[in-house]
Order: C-alpha cells, then structure tokens, then sequence
C-alpha cells in the first residue's frame, strides 16, 4: 500500500477528498466501492490509461481521503462525484464503477444529472436486496465490532475481504485492502460506512433505471457470493439496451481477479460504440 498515493487534493465541504490521473485521451473516471478504495482499481488504471486519460479518487471515508466523523453513505458520494467532476470540467466522460461506485455513477447520472458517453457497471450495488450477510450484521451493531481489540478487528477484516474473491488474494493485495482500516481511526472509519449503509439509496434511483439511454455495461463474477448473479440480470433488464456480460472464475472482486478480462471487456464495449 506504500506505493499507492493519491497525489492531488480536493476540498469537498471541508473534507478531503484525493485524487489523481493518469494517461492522455478521452476522459474515464473510474470509481470504487466498499470496503475498497482506488488502490483495487490499479490494475485497470493501468492499462486503461494506455488509451484514455483515468481520473480516480477515494470515496470519502475510504483509502486517503478524509475519514473522519461524517457522512459517507451513498447519500453524500454521487455529490462528492459530481463536485470532482466539475472541478476536472469534464463534459461527457466514460464513466466505470464498482460495487458502491456503481450506485454512485447511477445516482451522479439519474440525480445530479450528470452526462456520460458510457457507463460501465462492475458488479454493481445497485438492485435491493443487497449487501453481504457480516455487511448488514455489522450495520446493526456497529458499536459492538467499533470497540474491538485491534489484532482481532485486523483479522475480521481480513476475513471479511477474502469472502469477495472467488480465490485466494495475494498477501500484497490483502495488505493494500486492510491498511487503511487499521489504527483506531480506520477501524471507526471501517464500522460507519458499514452502518451508514442503506438500501433507501438505492431503492431512490432503482425506479429510474428504465429512463437510462447511456450505452450501459454490466459486468458480473459469476461466483460473486456478495450481490449474486441473478442481481446483475434483474438489472440488466431494468436498463434498456444495456450489455451484460459475466465472468467466469470469478467473484465480487473481479477488479482484482480477472483485471485482464474486465479491461478487454470495457475496451471492446467501447470500441463496438465508437464505430457505430
């Protein structure tokens, strides 16, 4: 995690929110989800920005950006987007989330009203029900998990994270994932996005998901034990037009296991518009 730093700086409101770019081309924003943060993303990052010009950023509340008290719900990250977005005067990009960054790029585009050339859905939360069974056990007793010993709170993350993935992760990728959560901020930090997380968010824009012209690409492990397979499909149906694709040997984590799949994925939809 040493080697991952974000090295620019945007006030949103008082709180720090970090970002960085990288490549030249057309604009692509790639946004992560939870417990995640841009580090999971590197993968794509690098290879994306080969042909675009990547723009990426810790949620609030997530890897280097402020996570002090505060809002971090899916309620406070769309606005967060579409701040940054306006700040980059970005018109049109192509936008990519997973996880949480999915429903935060549906809520950036059905409620803030923010125009993308495409939208790529990896895994997305994004249909009701969702969310892990330790999720929505530690959204009800956040106070219990937050006064947990340190040793013991690094090793239930540990634990937790490895569910999202199909395989075993590499201990560096592991390491990358836990290091932010640790220490007695980031595991407050680690508890309130848990708790703060609410269906209502989704349940707001799942409505609206019919009203998407976007070229829309969805991606989904097809061993994802977190949001399961039958979600993306429910969504696929729901946004007109929409790609749906799976991979396989696979699960939530597909940005971390199948990075190659999930970049060749994103640049053929791409190139299938752009010659149309």
């Amino acid at each position: 995690m040493s080697n991952w730093k974000l090295s620019e700086s945007y006030d949103f409101d008082g709180r720090e929110v970090r970002y960085d770019r990288l490549g030249e081309g057309q604009p692509m924003v790639l946004v992560h989800g939870t417990p995640w943060s841009s580090f999971n993303l590197r993968h794509l990052i690098q290879q994306l920005s080969n042909k675009y010009t990547v723009y990426f950023f810790d949620l609030l509340g997530y890897g280097q950006s402020c996570t002090a008290e505060g809002d971090v719900s899916l309620g406070v990250q769309n606005n967060v987007l579409d701040s940054l977005l306006t700040h980059w005067e970005l018109e049109d990009p192509i936008i990519v989330g997973h996880d949480f960054g999915g429903a935060t790029a549906l809520r950036a585009h059905l409620l803030n009203e923010q125009s993308f050339k495409k939208i790529i859905l990896i895994d997305p939360v994004a249909v009701s029900p969702w969310g892990s069974p330790f999720f929505r056990h530690v959204n009800k007793y956040e106070a219990a998990f937050s006064g947990l010993p340190d040793h013991i709170h690094e090793a239930v993350v540990r634990s937790y994270v490895q569910t999202a993935a199909f395989k075993p992760l590499g201990e560096a990728t592991l390491e990358g994932i836990v290091s932010p959560w640790t220490g007695e901020q980031g595991k407050t930090a680690f508890y309130r996005q848990m708790a703060q997380a609410d269906s209502k968010y989704t349940d707001e824009v799942q409505s609206l998901y019919p009203q998407i012209t976007t070229p829309t690409l969805i991606l989904w492990g097809r061993e994802d034990s977190w949001i399961p397979l039958d979600r993306g499909e429910k969504l696929h149906g729901l946004i007109p037009g929409s790609v749906f694709r799976v991979i396989d040997d696979a699960g939530h984590l597909i940005i971390e296991e199948k990075p190659d799949k999930v970049v060749q994925e994103i640049l053929d939809f791409c190139a299938d518009f752009e010659t149309t």
